[in-house]
């Protein structure tokens, strides 16, 4: 399984940003896709996850009802993961990365046994 994040950026306070990432291989669709994050400094945290058939989802306290993560199939072995991101704070600056893992709902980063490289979400007050 290999993945790609992108769509990170530099936005204001209380803007909005969808961040994609592209899983593939060809076990993919069975995956549960998360996002995390690591601000500088800190330990990456769990973020946001979906099942692998999209019919649950589970936030982060600090996240929920701001952002909103979502999949589709968008090409044969392999699904898109969208989190979209609104009233963004500066507390949300961050590397954001995608996972894919077996367990569902772990909050665990080392029960996610594949990663994206990361894209940067830079918030400004």
């Amino acid at each position: 399984v290999q993945l790609q994040a992108s769509g990170g950026g530099l936005v204001q306070a209380g803007d909005s940003l969808r961040l994609s990432c592209v899983a593939s291989g060809s076990t993919v669709t069975m995956y549960h896709m998360a996002w995390f994050r690591q601000a500088p400094g800190k330990e990456r945290e769990f973020v946001a996850v979906i099942r692998w058939n999209g019919a649950d989802k589970d936030y982060s306290d600090s996240v929920k009802g701001r952002f909103t993560i979502s999949k589709y199939s968008s090409a044969e072995n392999a699904v898109t993961v969208h989190l979209q991101m609104t009233s963004l704070e500066p507390e949300d600056t961050a590397v954001y990365y995608c996972a894919a893992g077996r367990v569902w709902s772990t909050r665990r980063v080392y029960e996610y046994g594949y990663w994206g490289q990361g894209t940067l979400v830079t918030v400004s007050s």
